[in-house]
């Protein structure tokens, strides 16, 4: 099964400043989004099949849409972070169903690696609904300077039976990072923690 896809979003923010302190390099962070049609829109199936594919196809294709827009191969990426938003004639396990299974191991091609779980979030919406994609470090989930979200939004979905999924990678950290913690420079990325 491959998505029907009706629009892809990609964006990218960098900040050059925080609190008046200069940012350099800057960090940054790219959201790419699919707004796709659902094909259990309206209807109850025991088996999600269909979503638990696409979700894997959409893993390669948004980590490396969020790769390329930052400009960077793809071991430079730091953390990734996943969501989607089912519309109304959807349930929130469509979203997972995207999500889980599948979508984790090529978006872990696409950045290089990525021993730690894929932070994620879902829920249902409207037209213009957000969702705040959360973001960890791809190696060891503990390090602190990289526990972030980016917010990703399409303003003309997701329609009734539509998923909008959204990827988000970085290629830093967060800027001005200062509360402690596991180090990049530390990281074992054996499993998945440090």
């Amino acid at each position: 099964m491959s998505a029907n896809i009706r629009k892809l979003v990609v964006q990218v923010d960098e900040t050059r400043k925080e609190m008046g302190q200069a940012i350099d390099p800057p960090t940054r962070r790219a959201v790419a989004i699919a707004v796709i049609d659902n094909p259990y829109a309206g209807r109850y199936s025991e088996s999600l099949d269909e979503l638990i594919a696409i979700g894997e196809e959409l893993g390669a294709l948004l980590g490396q849409k969020a790769v390329a827009a930052l400009g960077i191969a793809p071991g430079q990426a730091h953390s990734y972070g996943k969501a989607a938003i089912v519309g109304e004639a959807g349930e929130l396990e469509h979203a997972a169903a995207i999500l889980h299974p599948k979508l984790g191991a090529p978006l872990r091609v696409a950045v290089e690696k990525g021993a730690a779980l894929v932070p994620s979030s879902k829920k249902r919406g409207t037209l213009g609904t957000a969702i705040d994609v959360p973001l960890g470090h791809k190696d060891a989930a503990f390090v602190r300077s990289h526990f972030d979200a980016i917010e990703a939004r399409v303003s003309d979905a997701p329609r009734a039976n539509e998923i909008v999924v959204a990827v988000a990678v970085t290629d830093s950290g967060r800027p001005l990072p200062r509360i402690g913690g596991l180090q990049v420079s530390e990281i074992k990325g054996e499993d998945g923690l440090r």
